[in-house]
């Protein structure tokens, strides 16, 4: 199947189309539904989940506004099964090469989430007191986090110990939490 590229429904000048950002992109069935994977020339910079291959693809249109779009299914798809074989095995990280796009803070917040063991989990509190921020800050980051599963901010949970908020779903989180349990206890 040949390439698709497309670029957003925002208006292209020959102005932004000079910058426009080249992002491949492929979307696969998993676990928790649809996966979007993307990746620009220096790494992985979304990784999306959803319930129709449609939606991952609206959200990585409107989190990435300015880009042109290509499918690359074939260029992806080693990339694609790491990341799915992390969701079956999260006692297998996937070993991709991540370009982290966030404000200084949503940066900071992010790195922080990627030193949570698999199988543990930290309040939003517990990760705002070493960062001098309030829960609800660490909270609005966490929501914006590009990468879902690689950066694992499904591992951020309230302070009570319930599950609260995550962009793809309490569903997904839930499910997340649980086969990182299950693979700790094997």
């Amino acid at each position: 199947m040949p390439a698709t590229t497309h670029r957003s429904t925002r208006r292209i000048t020959p102005h932004t189309a000079r910058y426009a950002e080249p992002l491949r992109y492929s979307i696969a069935p998993c676990p928790l539904g649809y996966l979007l994977l993307a990746a620009s020339a220096k790494g992985i910079c979304a990784v999306l989940m959803g319930d129709t291959p449609h939606a991952v693809q609206v959200e990585l249109q409107q989190r990435f506004a300015e880009a042109v779009l290509q499918v690359d299914d074939a260029g992806l798809s080693e990339d694609v099964q790491q990341v799915v074989r992390q969701l079956n095995d999260p006692l297998r990280p996937a070993q991709l090469p991540l370009d982290i796009r966030g404000s200084a803070f949503q940066q900071q917040v992010w790195q922080a989430l990627l030193h949570i063991p698999c199988g543990q989990t930290r309040t939003y509190s517990e990760l705002a007191a070493p960062l001098g921020s309030h829960p609800r800050a660490v909270a609005s980051a966490c929501a914006r986090n590009p990468l879902g599963v690689l950066v694992p901010c499904h591992r951020v949970i309230a302070r009570n110990g319930a599950l609260s908020g995550y962009r793809w779903g309490l569903q997904r989180k839930a499910a997340l939490l649980k086969g990182e349990a299950d693979a700790q206890a094997q």
